[in-house]
């Protein structure tokens, strides 16, 4: 920690890697100006596993260990969860929703109250999707053209207009460190001429979206490769992407009605199609399993709603599996869901009070089922982060589905 004056400042100015304790700048200008610094993006691949890899995204805001699991905080807020709580569950890093927050509360309020860091009270990086998947889910809202989507907004009806540029101008004013570009993700199964299609518009967009985002130190611009199933399509988008050049890529349009073996078939090549020392990013992903597939065939990062919407519907993941804590069988269990989880609903509550406060329609089941769901999430993440330091994700990931296949613990 130390004191710095800055030009233009009366009085000093008190940095450590997170915050300014005194003063008034904002926290990532301090960590890339203060004394000439400029601390960039950058991501370091540490060691691998077979094709699974361990590797850091560093980040003016603070590191990210990969694999990654991003919460999605949809609204600038991740339901039922403390930002201080999700930090607690091992979460790097999160995902804000451009759709959503350019609707409500719009971005220009939240470039205007300080950023969506400062307003939702997270000051630990932020990935911000573009828009583009939510748009194009509302079928009959919109219409589509070369130079972006215009479409009613699910909320009042009114009319909107997003292209690549105003997408990249959105993600800035929210201020996230990691920017998406604005892409077409068409459902499957789709006919392949329509794939191609959209591919090809969509590696277009992202050179509008290169354009438009500029040289930002400390913040970064991931492209998003498309294609659907077919490997060449895939191998198209890849190398439009490279010779573009973006700090990060993701593999977009899977987890979109394909099933998890074609997803899979494709991960066993789209992401070497990628730069090896880039992050990978699997958009919308997902399920444990689902999960550990993904990292076994090279991803390094994904974002799921599942353990949020989950946790408040009844539905907690643990080793052994889904356990539904509104079924009768948990009522008079005085057991914890997990013996060997340390978050505060296996610590301090049993399946039978889980089940009385979910019956009971009570926030707090939603807390403390969507805190469980989260810790799980982020223990499997260290899980495997650890097998791969180790040389060891082979054996991770048979012990993994021996456990889930065993199923629930016995009723009492």
């Amino acid at each position: 920690m130390q004191y710095f004056r800055l030009v233009g400042v009366s009085g000093l100015v008190l940095c450590n890697s997170d915050k300014i304790l005194f003063g008034t700048l904002d926290p990532l200008w301090c960590l890339t100006h203060v004394n000439g610094m400029k601390q960039k993006f950058s991501f370091q691949l540490h060691t691998t596993s077979g094709k699974a890899r361990r590797g850091t995204i560093s980040t003016p805001r603070g590191d990210i260990r990969t694999p990654a699991f991003m919460p999605v905080g949809t609204a600038a807020t991740v339901k039922a969860m403390l930002p201080g709580s999700v930090r607690e569950t091992g979460a790097d890093i999160l995902l804000g929703n451009t759709y959503h927050l350019m609707l409500r509360p719009t971005a220009e309020r939240i470039d205007h109250l300080g950023g969506l860091h400062k307003f939702m009270n997270w000051e630990r990086p932020i990935l911000t999707d573009s828009g583009g998947f939510q748009v194009m889910s509302l079928a009959s809202l919109r219409k589509m053209s070369e130079d972006g989507v215009t479409f009613k907004s699910h909320i009042d009806g009114s009319k909107h207009h997003l292209t690549p540029e105003r997408s990249i101008e959105i993600q800035k004013l929210l201020g996230s460190d990691i920017v998406m570009c604005f892409d077409e993700c068409p459902a499957l199964p789709a006919e392949l001429d329509e794939i191609s299609r959209s591919m090809r518009m969509s590696m277009r967009w992202a050179e509008r979206s290169r354009v438009a985002f500029g040289d930002r130190p400390g913040h970064a611009l991931f492209g998003i490769q498309q294609g659907g199933l077919d490997q060449d399509l895939r191998a198209e988008s890849a190398l439009a992407l490279k010779n573009i050049g973006f700090e990060g890529y993701a593999v977009g349009g899977l987890a979109v009605g394909e099933g998890q073996k074609a997803m899979f078939d494709v991960l066993e090549f789209a992401p070497g199609q990628l730069p090896s020392d880039k992050p990978r990013y699997l958009m919308g992903v997902g399920k444990p399993d689902d999960i550990v597939g993904a990292v076994a065939r090279g991803i390094d990062m994904m974002d799921c709603v599942l353990p949020s919407r989950s946790g408040r519907t009844g539905q907690v993941f643990t080793r052994r599996g889904v356990v539904n804590i509104k079924n009768a069988r948990h009522q008079d269990d005085p057991r914890p869901l997990d013996e060997f989880c340390s978050c505060p609903a296996c610590s301090n509550y049993s399946r039978a009070y889980l089940h009385h406060v979910f019956r009971s329609h009570e926030i707090i089941s939603s807390m403390l089922l969507t805190w469980h769901n989260l810790f799980y999430f982020q223990e499997l993440m260290r899980l495997m982060r650890d097998a791969i330091d180790v040389d060891n994700f082979a054996d991770f990931e048979a012990r993994f589905h021996a456990e889930r296949a065993l199923g629930d613990v016995e009723p009492i």
